[in-house]
């Protein structure tokens, strides 16, 4: 890119956009996203004030985080900060970063729950920056969930993020899935998106998954190892009709309903999201089944 010589955020934003355009889909946005984190300002401030000038300064930041970008890093650790549920969450490389096909698992367990009248209690295993935790407390403050994480890195960004989202009624801290879960517990639903990618999966060499957490995103068996020991221990923790659900592949519909089916699980289904590839498979736990 050329000297920032009273060069304005238009042209700023377009000599990046051209710079991007070989190695992002999104190459306009992620110029706007980084000139705004280094400006201080909204994309609103950048629409409107599309001639101001960008000082020395400036330009020079913003050239350091494009050059991060051109090299596949994800915008959301460049900047710290990834939106989930209309909800600004801080991020870090030691979690995944929240992306909008996790809404569906929230959307399910609000349309589950909506209506109840007595008390929800809920788990989220393997919670990471809280999103899916935090993104339901913020619609049902009066529901008592906890959210875990094995990764104390991820407990303590998750804590950072239900403060800062004044979310603080989450009960947030380490475990490895149910190992610090008190036994007495029970819970009305438990939600996890785990990790469910195959050790070979290509997709693990590409894009923003590269820089993600391999702890957070890989998993033994085809990538349903996690899913399998989750779905055996979670029915000791479950009320009565209690839910059950999960963020999977989307070749991986199947495979985990049979998990359920075969562990006595009820009322297994699968819903799709916003691509509509499958994504989300709940299921009921009903006590006499054991």
């Amino acid at each position: 890119m050329n000297s920032s010589a009273s060069c304005s955020i238009a042209c700023v934003i377009e000599q990046a956009k051209i710079v991007l355009s070989a190695t992002s889909d999104s190459a306009k946005l992620d110029a706007q996203l980084l000139l705004a984190f280094v400006l201080n300002k909204s994309l609103t401030y950048l629409l409107t004030w599309p001639e101001k000038n960008v000082t020395q300064s400036q330009f020079i930041n913003f050239q350091q985080l494009l050059t991060r970008r051109v090299n596949g890093e994800p915008i959301a650790y460049i900047v710290g900060e990834k939106e989930f549920w209309s909800l600004p969450f801080k991020v870090s490389p030691a979690t995944l970063i929240p992306r909008p096909d996790t809404e569906i698992l929230v959307e399910q367990v609000l349309s589950l729950f909506c209506d109840t009248k007595e008390q929800v209690r809920g788990l989220d295993l393997g919670t990471g920056t809280g999103a899916i935790a935090l993104a339901l407390a913020s619609e049902c403050p009066n529901w008592q969930i906890d959210a875990i994480d094995f990764n104390l890195d991820a407990v303590s960004l998750a804590q950072q993020n239900a403060k800062r989202l004044q979310l603080t009624q989450v009960k947030i801290y380490q475990s490895d899935w149910f190992i610090n879960v008190d036994p007495t517990e029970k819970f009305n639903f438990i939600v996890s998106n785990p990790p469910y990618i195959d050790h070979q999966d290509q997709h693990l060499s590409q894009g923003d998954v590269r820089f993600e957490p391999k702890t957070a995103l890989v998993a033994n068996e085809q990538g349903l190892q996690d899913i399998r020991v989750i779905a055996e221990q979670a029915k000791a923790y479950l009320h009565d009709n209690g839910y059950l659900l999960f963020e999977h592949g989307f070749e991986q519909a199947t495979s985990v309903r049979n998990i359920l089916q075969n562990l006595g699980y009820q009322q297994v289904q699968t819903l799709q999201d916003y691509a509509k590839n499958d994504r989300v498979t709940q299921a009921v736990w009903k006590h006499d089944n054991s």
